[in-house]
Order: structure tokens, then C-alpha cells, then sequence
């Protein structure tokens, strides 16, 4: 069977990372997390005080320091997932707080930062066979993906989706925080200049608000069915 590429595009907590790799798993295609990409630049601008708490970033100082900053995937042996690495590190696990929430969607939106995280995803998908997530893949990343998903939910769902997330992983936070949170990386993601977060006109909505993760799960794969032949 000729293998595709899938977009799955939608807003921060909806679920589309888990979707992504669930679909990835079930049909033998690669997964990649481009989100995890960006939290990866977020982190590194916290540890080299290129961005502030409060989301300030000096911009020119980062464009000057991409070179530096090599991003890649490698298997956990034990889970059997791809994780992110940073610089030749795994960082998987330090790229999933809070803090890094706070600022990725401001680092996301710096035009340089999305030029040089698209030829890298781009690279990646050449020889298709792939499960691609994030905010512009059907849009930017692979406008032309045979198959494309944009994924919704409640603002409400999602900030609850990501609060059970957060103090399972024994992270100490407050729901009022994170609902915050998602709403400020809409507000984001959809208003940035570069790349903004939307519905490619071939995509298809999944609104997932009142869906368990199988049903979720099972819809993808029906489509992917569908649009192959399977």
C-alpha cells in the first residue's frame, strides 16, 4: 500500500499529540511531535535567559543562536516511543512543565524560530509514511497531506485534560493556572503573524470534547481507512 502523509493540526490540550501517536503505532507509520520541537527552542531560551518568565524574548539574540540549537528524536527503549532531544539530550521529560507552557507559544511565533522547525519537519516527512501533529502541518508543513485532521475541544475540557496530566506527572499546579494557560496559547497560536493556527480548507474537524480516547482513536483510524482504502 502507497503510504501518506497525515497533518493533525489543533489547539494546545485537545489530544491530538496522543491521537497522533496512537494512529502512528496502529498503521507502522513514524510519529513525529513537532510541539515537542518548539518546547525544545522554549527550553533552551529559559536556560540561556533568551526569554524571561514573563514571556520576553530577545529575538535578535535567539536568531543568532538557531545554528546552535540541534533538535532531534531518538526511541525510549522501554516505552518504545520517539522522545525529543536537545543538543544531543533527551529532554522529553523537561519540556512537558508548566514553565515551559507559560512561554513556548511566544517562542513559536518568532518567524525564524518556524522557518528553521519547518525545514526540519519538512526533511523528516520526504519519504512520507508519517504521522506529523502541531498547529500548521496541513497548513504549512504539508500543505499538501492526503490526510488532514483539526482538532478542537472546550477550552474548559482541555484545561482539565491538562491539569489530571500535570499532577499525575507530580507537578504542583492550580486548575485556574493552566485554564489560563490554554486560553493565552489560543489567543497565541491563532493571532501570531507566522503560520497562525487554523482549518485548512481540505481538513477534516474533530471536535473531541465529549469523546473518550478510544472513540477518538477509532474515528482517526475509519478515516485513514477511508482515504486509503484500507
Amino acid at each position: 500500500m502507497k503510504k501518506i502523509t497525515i497533518a493533525i493540526d489543533g489547539f494546545s490540550s485537545s489530544g491530538k499529540s496522543s491521537m497522533a501517536r496512537q494512529l502512528a503505532a496502529t498503521i507502522g507509520y513514524a510519529y513525529i511531535d513537532s510541539g515537542a520541537m518548539y518546547r525544545a527552542v522554549a527550553l533552551y531560551c529559559l536556560e540561556n535567559d533568551i526569554i524571561t518568565g514573563d514571556g520576553i524574548i530577545d529575538t535578535e539574540r535567539l536568531e543568532k543562536c538557531l545554528p546552535q540549537i540541534n533538535i532531534g528524536f531518538e526511541v525510549n527503549p522501554v516505552s518504545g516511543r520517539s522522545e525529543v532531544t536537545l543538543n544531543g539530550v533527551n529532554v522529553e521529560n523537561c519540556i512537558r512543565t508548566l514553565e515551559i507552557s507559560n512561554v513556548v507559544s511566544r517562542v513559536a511565533a518568532v518567524p525564524a524560530v518556524r522557518h528553521a522547525m519547518v525545514a526540519i519537519q519538512q526533511q523528516l516527512g520526504i519519504k512520507k509514511g508519517i504521522v506529523m501533529d502541531g498547529r500548521d502541518i496541513g497548513t504549512t508543513v504539508f500543505p499538501d497531506a492526503e490526510m488532514k485532521i483539526y482538532v478542537n475541544a472546550d477550552a474548559q475540557v482541555r484545561a482539565e485534560r491538562r491539569y489530571k496530566e500535570l499532577l499525575e506527572k507530580g507537578q504542583s499546579v492550580e486548575f485556574d493556572e493552566v485554564l489560563k494557560n490554554v486560553k493565552e496559547r489560543d489567543y497565541i497560536d491563532m493571532t501570531r503573524e507566522e503560520s497562525p493556527l487554523r482549518k485548512a480548507p481540505d481538513a477534516i474537524l474533530l471536535d473531541n470534547s465529549h469523546m473518550t480516547p478510544e472513540e477518538q482513536n477509532e474515528a482517526l483510524l475509519q478515516i485513514f481507512k477511508r482515504i486509503t482504502n484500507a
